[in-house]
């Protein structure tokens, strides 16, 4: 039997131990009230509803989607539904609606990244960037020029994005960037860190600032558009393709540097975040 099933009938499990009731007041049909969901999954979140019953959509953070519709009953919707959802992802899919209810969640939706890792599981990470790995230890200057490492952030947890004002998909997120870094100006333990590659960061800024956004940057140490280096703590050159298969992407790691989630392109609602970023702000690290 293969993860993915495993993980869906554990979901499945857990749902049958809470109230069936709906906890979530929006209406069925209010597609935008879909947490994360991109165009393609709002249109097919609109053919789920056009499905006939038993039917089930489920979701995971980062926008994956899965249903089923036209099964025998709403338990086997619901299993297929988060099994093609959670084919697609590392994230935990949870269900979203079955038949004419929303039961989405929200407090377990904040809770998605849980489990959290120990500091033994924590030190016996691997490095890397898939979840449950140790991010690499990147060296970057803030923008006094004081040299910070990923490491020395250990005890926040970090929104670690990767960008470049050459990347148009780039520069249409930097205004949903900014509504989160504002959201969390506030939050000593939840620390975004904005890294630009192949190009210098006076250019970057430049870009910035012709916007007209007080955002705050970070800068990688990247030299010109032929430069696609990363720079590691103890010096070592990390291919920036390495990291980042596609810009922009963004990863959030917990308190001992453990990778939560990863995003490859741009995110259309950072806002949406801000109940997952505070859980794991809250219990991660322990």
């Amino acid at each position: 039997m293969c993860y993915s099933t495993l993980l869906v009938r554990s979901i499945l499990l857990s749902l049958t131990l809470i109230s069936p009731t709906v906890v979530n007041a929006a209406a069925l049909n209010d597609i935008d009230a879909v947490p994360h969901l991109n165009k393609q999954g709002k249109d097919s979140y609109r053919e789920f509803l056009a499905t006939d019953k038993h039917r089930a959509f489920a979701i995971a953070p980062g926008g994956t989607w899965g249903w089923k519709g036209a099964e025998s009953s709403s338990e086997s919707a619901a299993e297929e539904a988060l099994l093609a959802c959670q084919i697609e992802t590392e994230q935990k899919c949870v269900l979203y609606a079955t038949n004419d209810d929303v039961v989405f969640d929200s407090q377990a939706w904040a809770r998605a990244w849980q489990p959290y890792a120990n500091s033994t599981a924590a030190k016996r990470a691997p490095i890397g960037i898939a979840r449950g790995d140790r991010f690499y230890d990147l060296r970057f200057k803030d923008t006094s020029g004081k040299t910070l490492r990923v490491s020395e952030l250990r005890g926040k947890v970090v929104l670690l994005h990767f960008w470049g004002s050459w990347c148009p998909p780039c520069q249409r997120e930097l205004p949903e960037l900014l509504k989160l870094q504002q959201a969390l100006h506030k939050s000593s333990d939840i620390k975004m860190v904005l890294l630009q590659v192949r190009e210098d960061f006076a250019t970057s800024r430049k870009a910035i600032t012709r916007q007209h956004l007080d955002l705050q940057l970070h800068d990688s140490g990247a030299k010109d558009s032929k430069d696609d280096t990363l720079t590691l703590a103890d010096g070592t050159k990390l291919k920036d393709r390495d990291i980042a298969a596609v810009f922009p992407t963004t990863y959030v790691i917990d308190k001992y540097g453990i990778v939560l989630f990863s995003h490859n392109g741009p995110v259309n609602d950072w806002l949406g975040y801000l109940p997952l970023l505070k859980d794991a702000a809250s219990k991660s690290g322990k």
